[in-house]
């Protein structure tokens, strides 16, 4: 444990095990904790209200899947980093799986 992060960081789920609440959708018996704990997502989009758990929720699959994430901050982000992102997830020499996802805040 870094213990340099804040207590907020160092607190957020790891796996899905750890994660709490959603279980309308993360529930075991649920086609989203299956797919993920599959590595089989194909795509997803995290949406809801500051706080509800999106940014645990795409750490928590980053951590248990193959797939490359990318975050970027829609307040700072231009259209530039988007396009670099998309060119990064078809480059198939720095992404020869192609899976890779884009977190857009």
């Amino acid at each position: 444990m870094n213990t340099n992060e804040p207590l907020a960081y160092r607190m957020m789920p790891k796996n899905l095990e750890e994660y709490v609440g959603q279980e309308h959708i993360l529930g075991k018996d649920k086609v989203l904790y299956r797919t993920i704990k599959a590595d089989r997502l194909s795509s997803i989009i995290l949406w809801g209200p500051p706080g509800c758990g999106k940014t645990s929720l795409a750490r928590v699959i980053s951590n248990t899947t193959k797939y490359k994430f990318v975050k970027l901050n829609a307040v700072t982000a231009g259209v530039s980093d988007i396009k670099n992102a998309i060119e990064e997830a078809q480059n198939t020499l720095l992404n020869p799986s192609r899976k890779m996802y884009l977190i857009y805040r």
